[in-house]
């Protein structure tokens, strides 16, 4: 998750959020490249007294700063592209969860199962144990397998909402009357919280998500132990 004076992304835990941050990185070294050419170009025009008549007015610089920038137009846009296109994937899910937004908090439902959903409540300040964090714990965390493709169909009850964690690279919006989906695949063991990330009222900032990825094993175990409390 997030810390103090976190200047980057978090660290992440899915495959596309792997390719998000890739294609960050690429972004961002293609426009320290142009800010650090115009500076260049800046302090020479300001330091220097001479004057090159051909540059004033020149056919070839003219098709040069045409052409460049829609190359470079071009080698952002193909990347991202194709990472949109792998967000929109969808191939043969293991597990199928169904999250309804509520003011405010959040019910999973699991679909494969005949009776398996709770309701996810933030749990207040005065009842956090140590090492929990204020404002992102839950009552019940949503438990998945990792290394398995899951989808998330998403919708609301009341208001617009929207399911995001930032781990994984998922923001889908949760609209009222409409199924939204997702899918994704947690690489690795953890916790990973998100929050609410459409103003849906006056407790918006109160409906965290948080997310336990654990071994098939051990989920396996877990909805074992759910179905035989229900």
């Amino acid at each position: 998750m997030a810390h103090p004076s976190q200047l980057g992304f978090q660290d992440a835990a899915s495959p596309v959020m792997e390719e998000l941050l890739h294609f960050h990185d690429h972004a961002l070294m293609i426009i320290f490249l142009i800010s650090t050419f115009v500076l260049y170009i800046i302090t020479t025009m300001i330091t220097s007294k001479l004057t090159c008549k051909n540059i004033l007015d020149s056919q070839e610089i003219e098709i040069i700063w045409t052409v460049l920038p829609a190359i470079v137009l071009v080698l952002i846009a193909l990347p991202s592209l194709r990472i949109l296109y792998l967000m929109d994937e969808i191939n043969n899910p293991h597990l199928t969860i169904k999250a309804v937004g509520h003011q405010w908090y959040w019910s999973y439902e699991y679909t494969d199962y005949e009776d398996l959903g709770f309701d996810s409540y933030m749990v207040p300040t005065q009842d956090l144990t140590p090492g929990q964090f204020r404002l992102l714990e839950t009552d019940h965390r949503m438990v998945l397998p990792i290394e398995s493709p899951i989808r998330v169909v998403i919708t609301a009850e009341d208001v617009l909402h929207s399911w995001a964690v930032p781990a994984l690279g998922i923001k889908m919006d949760a609209v009222p009357g409409r199924l939204n989906q997702t899918a994704f695949m947690i690489a690795r063991p953890g916790v990973f919280y998100g929050q609410c990330s459409e103003i849906c009222g006056a407790n918006h900032s109160f409906m965290p998500i948080v997310i336990e990825a654990v071994p098939l094993n051990h989920f396996e175990n877990w909805s074992y132990l759910m179905l035989e409390d229900a």
